[in-house]
């Protein structure tokens, strides 16, 4: 599996052959940010790998921290899609070496990177897979970088029609805030 989802991480590469920062890529067991993160390591190893997880699973960031898996006693479910108490053993493996930086974000940073998503492409995202372009956005407030090439990786597009009011009325209050 790990080896499989690397291969997005050689599309990333053959279509952005020019100066690249950083790839952002989204959390849940760790299979996909293993898979990306040994690629590209290999053979560009200059690039930043960062993973973005949800506030309330964030079980590699935590991982990384103690220095071994652990096992979060509570999992929010709004970014089902990587709502996962632990992450994965041999991924975890792999990200101990090839991660540079897990980022979280909160449910409300999810909904408004929902809308930017939306606003940018038309198409609509589900939580879990906004959480690269969420990332993003915190990223760069935190470090305030200007000119860079980041990547996001776009997950899914699964979400569920009645959770899109209140995905709207989050996304107004979190863009309201700034």
């Amino acid at each position: 599996m790990i080896a499989g989802q690397g291969t997005v991480a050689m599309e990333i590469l053959r279509q952005q052959q020019g100066e690249l920062d950083a790839i952002f890529v989204p959390v849940g067991g760790g299979g996909l940010i293993a898979g990306i993160a040994a690629y590209v390591k290999y053979l560009r190893p200059q690039i930043r790998i960062v993973g973005v997880e949800s506030e309330q699973s964030n079980c590699l960031q935590q991982a990384l921290a103690a220095g071994q898996r652990v096992v979060l006693p509570e999992v929010g479910t709004f970014a089902d899609g990587v709502a996962v108490a632990q992450i994965g053993e041999h991924g975890f493996q792999i990200c101990r070496h090839h991660v540079d930086q897990v980022i979280s974000v909160s449910n409300d940073q999810l909904c408004a990177a929902i809308k930017d998503i939306y606003d940018d492409t038309r198409s609509i995202t589900e939580p879990s897979g906004a959480l690269a372009v969420a990332g993003i956005k915190e990223y760069v407030a935190q470090s305030g970088v200007r000119g860079q090439t980041l990547v996001a990786i776009d997950s899914g597009a699964n979400i569920n029609f009645d959770s899109l009011r209140h995905v709207a009325e989050r996304a107004a209050l979190s863009n309201a805030a700034l």
